[in-house]
């Protein structure tokens, strides 16, 4: 089984930032189904879609809630990007293994695939 660890860094500044975030929920939904592990990390401006996310009466409110169990947030990210408050209060997870970002070696030294949007 393969499996990815999905790395959002497209931030909420043009349309096309929602169609790679749509993308990475989509293609982690297909990793969870199949049976693989997947983790849907948002880095950097990325961080700023999980408020959007997570508020229900967002057009992909339901996508994002079907993989939630797969969300980190880069802890260093939601302090830089002033959504730290907003993430706590999420489900997702916030990471901070390699000075306060999550740990992209990690994911390699364990076999994952990584795939960026």
């Amino acid at each position: 089984m393969p499996d990815a660890a999905l790395i959002v860094l497209a931030g909420t500044d043009s349309p096309s930032d929602l169609g790679r975030v749509v993308n990475a929920l989509q293609t982690a939904r297909e990793f969870d189904e199949a049976g693989d592990d997947v983790a849907v990390v948002f880095d950097g401006g990325g961080t700023q879609w999980i408020p959007q996310l997570e508020d229900e009466d967002h057009d992909y409110h339901a996508l994002y809630a079907d993989v939630g169990a797969h969300v980190q947030a880069c802890e260093y990210c939601a302090d830089a990007y002033d959504v730290h408050s907003e993430l706590e209060a999420s489900d997702a997870t916030l990471e901070s293994a390699f000075d306060g970002h999550p740990s992209v070696r990690s994911f390699v030294d364990d076999g994952y695939e990584i795939i960026t949007y």
